[in-house]
């Protein structure tokens, strides 16, 4: 099961289109990589290979 991560200050911005994008500090307070090819991921997905580079 997902866990629910509330929205906090500094964890997305507006783009000029006006779309949510969701900063690395969302991310790594989430703990996983959803796979959507986000631009901020820390994980590293590649969607080319669909994995996620081992730190």
């Amino acid at each position: 099961m997902k866990k629910i991560v509330p929205i906090e200050e500094g964890d997305y911005y507006l783009t000029p289109e006006g779309y949510r994008c969701f900063t690395e500090q969302y991310h790594l307070k989430r703990g996983y990589c959803c796979e959507s090819n986000c631009r901020h991921c820390p994980y590293g997905f590649d969607p080319k290979t669909l994995s996620i580079k081992k730190k």
